[in-house]
């Protein structure tokens, strides 16, 4: 029986996880699975055969220590996925830079490195819009995510200036459509599409993930939005290979679909939304596995515009 650590946090408590659904299909297959917290320092990462990121959800309070603790796990005989140079690579979201750059649609997006209070009326002018929304580069849930509204910004100034003092931030037009009719994620396992759920934030709201509120909703994604997603993924690819897993983001803006976010380090994979995606996942995994060859997801690569996109 082989052993894969499912690296997490001290506590999940305040947060919905859905891991434990993969643990089944895993022994199945013959992976034993321990959820392990990425803080634990007795832990000997070759005593396990995989690590599989999944909710280490604070690591942004210190993400030097957490990829150090990446950069052990690689460095041991155990094999880490995502791998620790797609987590570098996703961890700023300056990464959707290098997506743009090859045609895929993101939200429009300013990349101011510092935050300065008088540049916030030329942000609103600039999109042409009455609310805007600024982002930490590096974050996770929503944290230090602003909705601003033309009409009284000057409201958060203190609390922005604190938000921001040492964060490179992001800024964007607020995307009405995420309170109309919510926010796209599709999952794809070893560049296998899976499923696709709809995010809705709560009334009042603009946060689509359930610990602020958001709901879920399983559908089925139009032929526009799987177009977009692949050729995100596809993007993706070209840089890093197909990965164990992706979640891909993305809001309906002006008769297409922008990508607000690919979620490559620890994104929920919703496995409750969809019965069969623990097998999926747990299939994809023990394919990876059993592929000796370091470069397994590069030598697919040729297969990549025919695998994705099944639905």
């Amino acid at each position: 029986m082989k052993k894969c650590a499912i690296l997490s946090m001290d506590s999940l408590e305040e947060f919905e996880a859905y891991d434990c659904l993969i643990e089944q299909p895993l022994l199945a297959l013959g992976w034993q699975t321990e959820v392990v917290s990425w803080r634990c320092t007795k832990v000997n990462w070759a005593d396990f055969d995989a690590v599989i990121i999944r909710s280490p959800w604070d690591y942004q309070d210190d993400m030097e220590s957490f990829l150090n603790v990446l950069s052990r796990i690689e460095q041991s005989t155990a094999r880490l996925e995502n791998s620790l140079n797609v987590v570098q690579w996703n961890i700023n979201k300056s990464y959707l830079k290098s997506l743009e750059a090859d045609n895929v649609t993101i939200v429009p997006t300013l990349w101011p490195d510092t935050f300065d209070a008088d540049n916030l009326a030329e942000y609103f002018t600039h999109f042409d819009t009455d609310q805007i929304v600024l982002k930490p580069r590096v974050s996770a849930n929503a944290d230090n995510t602003f909705w601003l509204k033309k009409s009284h910004y000057q409201d958060k100034v203190t609390v922005l200036n604190q938000a921001f003092a040492s964060r490179e931030l992001m800024v964007q037009p607020f995307m009405a459509d995420i309170c109309q009719e919510g926010e796209f994620s599709l999952f794809y396992f070893n560049g296998e599409y899976s499923h696709t759920i709809l995010k809705t934030p709560a009334k009042g709201d603009f946060r689509v993930q359930e610990e602020h509120g958001g709901g879920l909703l399983t559908v089925t994604p139009e032929a526009a939005l799987i177009k977009a997603a692949n050729k995100t993924m596809l993007a993706i690819s070209k840089l890093h290979g197909d990965l164990l897993y992706a979640r891909i983001d993305f809001v309906r803006h002006q008769d297409t679909f922008a990508l607000m976010e690919a979620e490559l380090i620890e994104p929920s994979l919703y496995f409750n939304m969809d019965d069969a995606s623990p097998q999926r996942f747990a299939d994809a995994f023990v394919a990876r596995m059993a592929n000796s060859k370091p470069d397994f997801a590069n030598a697919k690569a040729d297969d990549k515009k025919t695998s994705l996109g099944k639905v």
